[in-house]
């Protein structure tokens, strides 16, 4: 095919033109027949969006994505130039990427007019034909659309009611392309007007030029909810010309969001190397987001991005090896303690109501952290109840008891994996208890798990945690009284 280099070639070829909304649904349903993946590396969305985002496509619909940050919208668009053809052929020197069999430009007309067959093509790959532009107060119609250029006027010595004056936006640049326009709400009301003709007519207008251009183009919106009222709304009329309208949604369940999180981090092979993670608690950075999207301290209407779970992770990582490399150790396993270093991650992610900034950000993260553990911890041990009697025993009474008599541990933030092993073999009732309810626990998981029911208990409120410069203190719940005295 990039061996047909002019127009005549082509016509001998046999090639049709297809509109990009054509080219799409042909591609798609293609895929479909033969049962292969549409959107690969999008998760959690196979039974909702993406049966949604197929249908618009194979109606040839313009689309917006609706729905809260981290939500894949952008993903999703980019998706979709998998679905186009791997070359199409466009007019050489065309500014807005004309179809040789069906130009719309006033130079490829007069090209192809002047050269005929003779007249010279490129083939333009897919990975070209995708522009993405962010909605900000600062976009102008010039800039999507277009204006006159003065300087071309003069060079070419051309009068401005010559259309040949013309500098084309973006838009009109993005003929035949995907056009993205994130965060549509953003954009001003007497810039969202501008696009009405071009979804529905297909014409354009600039200073005072109307132009029958039919461009060929898909365009994809995405838009937060939270921005309808916050900054700004999506005009009624522009609306009325977007086909579809697909809402997306955040991750259902933690394996989903595991293997986004897997997916997404930027994590090299030293770290994974030196870092030994258990699934709890991958389990338990996961679930850190579902609770702040049902916290009473954070916005639900702000949503909380996937990208919570990935920059937590990495840091997750990055705290557990930093200790390794000044310990000197050449291998290390994930402790529960590590979670502190996931604190910055949090605070800058969450949009925080009165309540929440009355606590402080730094709290919250401490208090997503434990509802994270209070939830998972039925899951491993029996439950424990808030509300009974001092003297009553059930299963943690020993360990209780341990902490009673000993008066406690420290835990330090960096100490060695001998010394961490080392004050934890000592709490004998640790051991007890997971050789009862987990036998099977492999070595590798086991500390993690120890140090996971000390930190359930204080959720629970049977020991007390106390946060010191540079680690933790374990103690029972009077002893913790006593020292506040």
């Amino acid at each position: 095919m990039t061996n047909i280099k002019t127009l005549g070639e082509l016509k001998a070829s046999g090639y049709k033109s297809q509109s990009i909304k054509d080219e799409l649904r042909n591609n798609l349903r293609e895929k479909i027949k033969l049962g292969k993946p549409v959107f690969e590396g999008v998760y959690g969305f196979e039974n909702t969006v993406i049966p949604e985002l197929e249908r618009a496509i194979l109606s040839r619909h313009n689309i917006n994505l609706l729905g809260l940050r981290g939500q894949a919208k952008t993903r999703l668009a980019r998706k979709m130039i998998e679905l186009l053809d791997e070359y199409i052929p466009v007019v050489s020197g065309s500014e807005i990427n004309d179809d040789p069999l069906n130009p719309i430009s006033r130079f490829s007309k007069d090209l192809i007019q002047e050269k005929g067959d003779a007249t010279p093509i490129e083939w333009m790959h897919r990975s070209e034909r995708f522009f993405e532009k962010l909605a900000t107060p600062d976009v102008t119609v010039a800039d999507l659309i277009g204006d006159v250029d003065p300087i071309k006027a003069s060079n070419l010595k051309l009068s401005y009611a010559d259309e040949r004056v013309i500098h084309f936006g973006m838009i009109p640049r993005a003929n035949r392309c995907i056009f993205v326009i994130n965060e549509l709400p953003d954009l001003q009301a007497r810039i969202q007007v501008s696009l009405f003709n071009i979804l529905q007519e297909g014409d354009i207008q600039i200073r005072g030029f109307k132009l029958r251009m039919p461009l060929d183009m898909q365009f994809v919106f995405t838009a937060n909810p939270e921005d309808y009222t916050n900054r700004g709304s999506i005009v009624t009329p522009l609306k009325d010309r977007i086909g579809s309208q697909i809402l997306t949604h955040y991750p259902e369940n933690i394996e989903i969001a595991r293997t986004i999180t897997h997916q997404e981090s930027r994590l090299d092979k030293a770290q994974s190397d030196l870092v030994y993670v258990p699934s709890l608690a991958k389990d338990l950075l996961e679930q850190i987001s579902f609770e702040a999207r049902e916290s009473e301290y954070i916005d639900n209407k702000s949503g909380v991005s996937a990208r919570l779970s990935i920059t937590a992770y990495e840091n997750l990582l990055s705290t557990a090896e930093r200790r390794a490399l000044k310990s000197g150790a050449d291998k290390t396993a994930l402790r529960l303690s590590d979670f502190m270093g996931i604190i910055p991650s949090i605070t800058g992610k969450v949009e925080l109501v009165y309540e929440g900034e009355q606590e402080g950000s730094a709290v919250v993260a401490q208090h997503l952290i434990g509802d994270a553990i209070h939830t998972f911890f039925p899951a491993y041990f029996p439950k424990i109840e808030k509300l009974e009697r001092a003297d009553a025993k059930n299963e943690y009474s020993e360990l209780v008891e341990w902490f009673f008599t000993e008066s406690g541990f420290e835990l330090l933030d960096d100490c060695s994996d001998e010394e961490y092993q080392s004050i934890l073999d000592n709490v004998k009732p640790l051991e007890n208890l997971i050789q009862k309810y987990l036998p099977e626990l492999i070595k590798e998981d086991r500390n993690f798990m120890k140090e996971f029911i000390l930190w359930a208990l204080v959720e629970y409120d049977k020991l007390s945690k106390d946060r010191f410069e540079n680690g933790y203190q374990f103690k029972d719940m009077y002893g913790s009284y006593i020292s506040k005295l």
